[in-house]
């Protein structure tokens, strides 16, 4: 290894997971050791874009850059070997989203049209599924799934900041100061979120289910990662940070009805009607204050927000389709379930 080192390991991260095939098995390996990671020359050219290898291995390296993992120096962020690593995956990433998205918007408007009405039709929405006959073992894995998003809420999106100037800058953190609890740490959302987990009867513990996350799980959050980690694809993060908050509230008042209908507790249900009305609120300011703000200043990332907004679309929808296809099956949607009961998804 080059450049700075440090004697630093962290000490209060989670705990690092098995690997699930070459690459993950590889960057798991590398970190436990402080080494380079070793696989074959074709490793990445030949993985699944989409399975569980490559997402826990691109998880696993951003995750460097938000706590670590117990064990691992700090220094290893920066490690030049698994940057290298991470960016021939990013770019197998990359390739496969841009590859399903060929039909996809190019402008904000079509981009966020279809989002900005309720549809008919919700028989294919997940919180509509849960708000009407979810059970409590559905709501426990569904939070249990979200967790390793919901437990750095806003992490990812504040990237963007000093991407940005003028209105999109001010507004990004207006929002971006509710996220984080408007100065009190109580009111965080990934608190929040941590206290729905508790009334679950969850583990709330940052990354605790990660060894149970599926592939589709782990794409939505490595999206992000993704966007946030590169200047490049500002423009993208903001088209899904934008998608986000557009579809947050609708699906929010759903979730909150559910964990009202199961008996899942105040903190639970707290955690949903929160976002009910600050996401509504937001959503008027990322569309005219971020992106307008954003577009004015650099009107050739349009294409990028469309991007970004489609790609989290479509993520969102192959995660429901995984989800719902598990529970229809009666199995459980993690790869073990919580209380070790049930049929194990499939790696």
């Amino acid at each position: 290894m080059t450049g700075i080192t440090s004697t630093t390991v962290t000490t209060h991260g989670p705990s690092l997971v098995d690997g699930r095939g070459e690459l993950s098995d590889a960057v798991a390996a590398a970190l436990r050791t402080a080494t380079a990671p070793v696989c074959a020359p074709g490793a990445v050219v030949q993985a699944d874009p989409w399975g569980e290898d490559l997402h826990l291995a691109l998880y696993l390296l951003y995750e460097l850059h938000y706590r670590g993992f117990e064990g691992v120096g700090d220094d290893r962020e920066w490690d030049p070997d698994l940057l290298r690593l991470r960016q021939a995956m990013e770019e197998r990433f990359l390739h496969a989203l841009r590859a399903e998205l060929t039909e996809a918007p190019r402008t904000v408007e079509e981009a966020f049209a279809p989002l900005l009405v309720e549809p008919v039709d919700l028989s294919g929405s997940l919180s509509h599924r849960l708000e009407k006959d979810g059970e409590l073992w559905q709501l426990r894995e569904y939070a249990a799934l979200r967790s390793l998003y919901h437990l750095k809420e806003a992490d990812p999106h504040a990237w963007v900041i000093p991407r940005l100037t003028g209105r999109a800058k001010a507004a990004m953190v207006a929002i971006e100061y509710d996220e984080f609890g408007a100065g009190r740490a109580e009111d965080m959302h990934a608190q929040l979120f941590a206290n729905l987990m508790v009334d679950l009867g969850l583990d709330p513990a940052y990354g605790h289910y990660l060894d149970r996350a599926p592939a589709p799980l782990l794409a939505t959050v490595n999206l992000m990662s993704l966007f946030g980690l590169h200047r490049a694809l500002r423009g993208a993060l903001v088209g899904h940070f934008a998608c986000v908050e557009v579809t947050s509230s609708p699906g929010s008042r759903r979730l909150a009805k559910a964990m009202r209908r199961c008996g899942a507790g105040t903190a639970a249900e707290h955690f949903y009607s929160e976002h009910v009305e600050a996401d509504a609120v937001h959503e008027q300011v990322v569309r005219h204050e971020v992106i307008g703000g954003l577009l004015c200043e650099e009107p050739d990332l349009e294409a990028d927000i469309a991007f970004g907004c489609a790609a989290t679309v479509l993520l969102e929808d192959r995660l429901a389709d995984h989800i719902t296809a598990a529970w229809r099956a009666g199995r459980s949607a993690l790869l073990t379930p919580i209380d070790g009961t049930g049929t194990a998804a499939a790696n």
